[in-house]
C-alpha cells in the first residue's frame, strides 16, 4: 500500500477522501426505478406482500381470510359493508457491492484506470444505498484474495468498507499477479457461498475471465437475487490505436510479452480484440435482459459518474 496519499494521482489511485467526495453526486442520481419485486422479495423493490406494512395501498371489499385487525370500522358502518385496510409491506434492501480490484483493472489508456472508476462507482452507489436507509455489504476482490463485509445500515460499517476498498486498489501495481483462487468463478462461489437471498448484487468488473461456467453462475444468484453488471472498459480493449502504427506494439499481461507487427498481424488483433470485447458484453446484456436487469457499462474517459446517471435514468 502506498504511503503518501497526499501524492496519489486520483486517476491512478483512489484513496478515503475520493470515495467520501463521491457522496456529493447522490442528490442528482436515483440507484434504481421505483417498481415492485417478484414475489415477496425486500431487495431493490417495494414487496408486493400485503399486511401490516408502512404504507397505505388501498380500501377494499372484506374478502374471507383477510386479518380482522385490519377492518375499517367507520367505512363499514357508513356503507353497511365490511371494508378493510390494505398496506404495502416496507422492506429495506440488502445491496451487496462486489468490486474487482484485480491486475486487469489497473489499466487505462484514456483517463482513469479501470480499478480507479469500478472504485469510485462502488462508493458512489453505496453512498445512494445508504441514503434510503439500505443496508450495504462488500465483496473486494484484490489480485490475492476476497474481501467480505456483511450488508449493515450506516456509515461507520460502510466507511470501514471503503478504506478496504482503498487497501485493494493502492495494492495494484505493473507486477501485480492474479492469484488462482481469485477468478471470477471463484469470486461468485464466494458469494453463492454466502446463500443470499432477495440482495440486489451490483457486480462491478472488466468481466475479462468471464466464461459460460460464470454466467451458469449468474443465473444460478438471479433465482434469489437481483443481479446488476456494470462492465467497465477501455476504448484500447477493442480497438487499436490508428496512429503511430509504423512502430511495433508491445504487449504483454505482466508475465509474457509480444511485438505486434504492422500489417496482418495487427489486423488480426484487432479483429480478435474486438470479436471477444463484442460477445463478453452481448453475454452479459442478454442474461440481464431476460432477468429484466440491466447491463450498465461504463468507460475510462473519466465521465462515469454522467454515464452512469444516463444509465439510471433510463431505468426509471
Amino acid at each position: 500500500m502506498i504511503d503518501r496519499q497526499d501524492c496519489l494521482d486520483p486517476r491512478i489511485y483512489v484513496d478515503i477522501k475520493q470515495l467520501n467526495r463521491t457522496q456529493s453526486h447522490v442528490s442528482s442520481i436515483n440507484l434504481l426505478g421505483a417498481r415492485y419485486s417478484r414475489a415477496q422479495m425486500s431487495g431493490r423493490y417495494q414487496s408486493h406482500a400485503r399486511g401490516r406494512g408502512l404504507n397505505f395501498e388501498e380500501l377494499r371489499h372484506y374478502q374471507k381470510g383477510d386479518d380482522i385487525r385490519q377492518m375499517d370500522w367507520k367505512v363499514t358502518q357508513r356503507t353497511g359493508k365490511p371494508h378493510v385496510r390494505s398496506y404495502t409491506e416496507e422492506k429495506d434492501r440488502q445491496i451487496i457491492l462486489c468490486v474487482d480490484q484485480r491486475s486487469a483493472m489497473y489499466f487505462g489508456s484514456v483517463s482513469h484506470m479501470k480499478s480507479v472508476v469500478a472504485a469510485e462507482i462502488a462508493a458512489l452507489m453505496g453512498w445512494m444505498a445508504l441514503a434510503q436507509n439500505d443496508r450495504v455489504g462488500f465483496l473486494i476482490c484484490d489480485y490475492q484474495r476476497f474481501h467480505w463485509r456483511s450488508a449493515k445500515r450506516g456509515g461507520k460499517s460502510y466507511l470501514l468498507g471503503l478504506n478496504e476498498l482503498v487497501q485493494a486498489n493502492q495494492k495494484l501495481n505493473v507486477k501485480a499477479q492474479n492469484a488462482a483462487s481469485v477468478g471470477m468463478s471463484h469470486w461468485l462461489k464466494a458469494l453463492q457461498a454466502k446463500k443470499l437471498k432477495s440482495a440486489t448484487i451490483i457486480i462491478i468488473s472488466d468481466f475479462i475471465d468471464a466464461d459460460e461456467q460464470t454466467l451458469r453462475q449468474l443465473q444460478y444468484l438471479h433465482q434469489h437475487n437481483d443481479v446488476i453488471s456494470v462492465f467497465v472498459s477501455d476504448p484500447l480493449e477493442s480497438t487499436l490505436p490508428s496512429q503511430n502504427l509504423n512502430t511495433p506494439w508491445v504487449i504483454g499481461d505482466g508475465e509474457f510479452q509480444f511485438s505486434l507487427q504492422q500489417g496482418k498481424q495487427s489486423e488480426k488483433a484487432y479483429e480478435t480484440l474486438q470479436q471477444r470485447h463484442e460477445e463478453k458484453r452481448d453475454q452479459l446484456k442478454k442474461l440481464m435482459a431476460a432477468q429484466k436487469l440491466p447491463c450498465i457499462e461504463i468507460g475510462t474517459q473519466g465521465d462515469h459518474f454522467v454515464e452512469l446517471a444516463k444509465y439510471l435514468e433510463v431505468m426509471k
